[in-house]
């Protein structure tokens, strides 16, 4: 059974719940009033022949002006009655007849069926003993209260019917956008294609579900975008060492014997190609997976960080000075990453300084700058400096894969700040890595 079917069938059963109370007060209340009436007719009844004492044959005036009038038993409290004048059709006498006989209770109202007819009595006190009994048909109000019955069931029926048929056309109506969004889902399950869209009309929950569907699709279609350029840059970043080492290593599995002045530059190169894929590789992996950001995010002093990852730079380059002004700064994010993305940011500023150059480390605020005062960056390359696998004229004769400075993008998105490249005055280049989230100076 599809939703719209159900959410009809909701509808009609609430309609028809709602039908059937107010049709069974509607009876009630009709039938109360249709027999109240005969009750006040017999009350007014009794107050005209309340006087009448009863004796063998006696009579019962007539109603007045020719209304509702019925013969009187009278029942005596030992169980002896009498019927009016003209009548011989005896009243059922019960024990609570008797106690209104003998003063022991009050009047009251029956139902009763005599000779086949179904009859409303009213039982009332006399004097001497005595218990007046004056019943009336209710054939006039059966016939009446079954017409009501009848109308009520075809009224009842008639709402349920309509209350389903608009149910349906109204929950087409109102499901029209989680159509659409199935439609969508099944259209993307089947043809892969993530340029689907739902147009987004209106501000409500369904509209807000389509306009969040579209969010989620836009997402999955860049990352599919960015997936395969990723794929399409590794292989052709890989396809250049890789060539290189397989020509190097077919030279040295080669029949021709190579002298040992021969072997070791190709040694070197080899060991040199495969250092430049590992690096290359674990960058690549290294992307793959940051923007799950892998990790706690906890409370870190971005001070200590730089500070550890300027010593293991000093180390790894001894010819650069890195001279360092690092202010006590608290912010919130993974320490590895971070960590990672400054190591980067230093290793880029070495490689570009001259020979016995210096590298201005600053933490302040938040924010961390370092600055080279090598050749500095192009005004046309800098708007892609940090695009994956993107290299400069300048540096494509240096070592490097193009990643370092898109992983350091990656961090620093991933953090909820930036990292922009500047060329400051005095030449070199200003890489400034900043924060956005909690930070404490």
């Amino acid at each position: 059974m599809t939703f719209r079917t159900r959410l009809a069938l909701a509808a009609a059963a609430a309609v028809a719940l709602a039908v059937v109370l107010a049709s069974v007060a509607v009876y009630f209340v009709v039938r109360g009033e249709l027999r109240g009436q005969v009750d006040d007719a017999l009350e007014s009844r009794a107050a005209d022949i309340r006087g009448i004492p009863p004796r063998e044959e006696f009579d019962v005036p007539p109603p007045l002006l020719g209304g509702p009038g019925g013969y009187v038993q009278a029942v005596r409290d030992d169980g002896f009655t009498l019927q009016a004048r003209g009548y011989d059709v005896a009243l059922p006498v019960t024990d609570e007849v008797l106690d209104v006989a003998a003063g022991r209770s009050d009047g009251f109202f029956t139902d009763e069926t005599v000779a086949d007819t179904h009859v409303r009595v009213l039982t009332f006190p006399a004097r001497g003993g005595w218990a007046l009994q004056i019943p009336r048909p209710l054939t006039e109000v059966d016939k009446t209260l079954e017409r009501v019955r009848t109308f009520l069931i075809a009224i009842a029926l008639a709402g349920i019917g309509s209350a389903a048929f608009f149910g349906l056309i109204v929950s087409r109506a109102a499901l029209a956008p989680v159509r659409r969004l199935t439609e969508a889902a099944e259209n993307v399950t089947e043809t892969g294609d993530l340029s689907e869209r739902i147009e987004v009309t209106g501000h409500d929950e369904l509209s807000r579900l389509a306009s969040r569907f579209n969010t989620m699709l836009a997402a999955l279609e860049a990352s599919a975008k960015a997936q395969r350029q990723l794929v399409a840059d590794a292989s052709h970043e890989l396809r250049t060492p890789i060539t290189s080492l397989r020509t190097n290593i077919e030279v040295l599995a080669g029949k021709r014997r190579l002298s040992a002045a021969d072997r070791e530059p190709l040694l070197q190169d080899v060991v040199e190609q495969l250092d430049e894929m590992t690096t290359l590789i674990a960058e690549l992996v290294e992307l793959a997976h940051g923007d799950h950001q892998p990790g706690q995010a906890e409370d870190v002093r971005l001070d200590l960080l730089t500070e550890n990852a300027v010593e293991r730079a000093r180390r790894n380059r001894p010819g650069i000075d890195f001279r360092t002004d690092l202010e006590e700064t608290l912010v919130h994010g993974v320490p590895a990453n971070l960590e990672r993305a400054i190591g980067n940011l230093l290793d880029n500023a070495a490689k570009w300084s001259p020979p016995e150059g210096t590298v201005d480390v600053v933490v302040r605020g938040g924010e961390l700058t370092v600055r080279d005062h090598g050749p500095g960056i192009e005004e046309s390359d800098r708007p892609y400096v940090f695009d994956r696998f993107y290299r400069s004229d300048s540096a494509r004769g240096m070592p490097g894969s193009g990643l370092g400075l898109a992983i350091v993008r990656q961090v620093a998105e991933a953090h909820g700040g930036t990292v922009t490249a500047e060329r400051p005055e005095g030449g070199g280049t200003l890489m400034r890595f900043r924060l956005n989230g909690r930070v404490d100076s």
